[in-house]
């Protein structure tokens, strides 16, 4: 037995790390035999009586070399695939040690990050896939649907000017295509329409049968008139709540186009076409009505309305209906006027020709969908 250490003095700084393999359990025989001398690497130090522990045998550096030169150190066996129902299975080569691998980190860059209207964190750098495909369906929806009405408006030959022209032309034939008592009610109702903003009631008494404009009006007139031409004429006379006025309003449905009508308001307007005494209308006076005895020289009043929108001119000229004559008829815009001192004007005759041209011209405005152009 080795002696004690508390005795003994310290190993040498060399031998704290031995060159020689330990000899711990080898060599020993089997069934209790003499120990054997361990073998010990040439050139390595001899072991001294002083150590207390074994050496440690360096690695060798060739283990080839090691084997060839007769140590006991073993070849390393080659690997064996196993067989068999229980064999374990192979290790995944990936997972070694030996695996070759790169040695520089892998360093990955996180996707930026945004923030949508809600403050939530979505990806940037575009919509999110549902979005864009939404907004992809409602446009390829959208340029259908734009290119069909384009399509569809093309094949029927429509567009914007067209629905106009359409309407024009729709207002020119009315004549035929509405009941008279939409054109001319039996009871036209004039709120604010007398003098001083009277109220006043107007009644038909007589419808003259449609026809052309032959003898229907003064040879002047009848020929400011012709550049229009004339399609129909419509005319219907009323009296007053106490029959002491009659008038008579007429429709002349024209043949021109938008344009011949505009430059025919152009010219009644910067002419005074419409305020010339010998430019009246002439009335109707239907027999056994109190319109009988209205004719050309009981005209007091009247008004003409060129319109542009729609193929018609609308007229209204006014008298007693006790057949009086007048001497000095005036226009109704000039009868109207505050402060008008003529024979017409106070006896509201201005207002009676005025009221019932724009109301006419309102029911027939009915019939087309548009407003009144002069409400009263």
């Amino acid at each position: 037995m080795p002696p004690s250490s508390a005795a003994a003095p310290p190993p040498s700084p060399s031998a704290r790390f031995p060159d020689a393999a330990p000899t711990v359990g080898r060599g020993a025989p089997r069934g209790g035999g003499a120990a054997q001398a361990p073998s010990r690497r040439p050139g390595a130090p001899a072991q001294t009586s002083t150590e207390t522990t074994a050496r440690l045998r360096p690695i060798p550096a060739a283990p080839e070399a090691e084997t060839a030169a007769g140590t006991d150190v073993p070849a390393p066996r080659a690997a064996v695939p196993p067989s068999g129902p229980a064999a374990p299975r192979t290790p995944d080569p990936a997972l070694s040690w030996s695996t070759p691998h790169d040695p520089r980190p892998l360093i990955s860059f996180g996707e930026p990050e945004g923030y949508d209207g809600l403050a939530r964190p979505r990806p940037l750098g575009g919509r999110p896939r549902p979005q864009a495909v939404a907004a992809a369906v409602c446009l390829v929806l959208g340029v259908g649907l734009l290119t069909g009405a384009v399509t569809g408006s093309w094949l029927a030959g429509d567009s914007g000017e067209d629905g106009a022209r359409s309407a024009y032309t729709e207002a020119g034939d009315l004549w035929h295509s509405v009941p008279v008592d939409q054109l001319f009610p039996p009871t036209l109702l004039g709120k604010g329409a007398g003098p001083g903003g009277a109220d006043r009631t107007w009644t038909r008494v007589a419808v003259a049968p449609d026809g052309d404009c032959a003898g229907a009006f003064d040879r002047l007139l009848a020929k400011a008139l012709d550049p229009v031409g004339c399609s129909r004429l419509l005319r219907a006379t009323y009296t007053d709540a106490t029959q002491s006025h009659v008038t008579t309003v007429g429709l002349l449905f024209t043949k021109a186009d938008a344009a011949a009508m505009t430059a025919l308001a152009d010219r009644f307007e910067k002419q005074g076409l419409g305020r010339r005494e010998d430019l009246m209308p002439l009335p109707y006076a239907a027999k056994d009505t109190v319109a009988a005895g209205f004719g050309a020289p009981q005209r007091a009043s009247w008004t003409v309305s060129v319109l542009t929108d729609a193929p018609v001119v609308v007229y209204a000229v006014s008298g007693w209906a006790d057949g009086r004559t007048v001497d000095e008829p005036e226009p109704a815009e000039e009868a109207i006027e505050s402060g008008a001192a003529s024979a017409p004007a106070q006896a509201g005759l201005g207002h009676e020709a005025k009221g019932l041209a724009d109301r006419v011209e309102r029911a027939l405005r009915k019939n087309i969908g548009t407003p009144t152009e002069h409400p009263s």
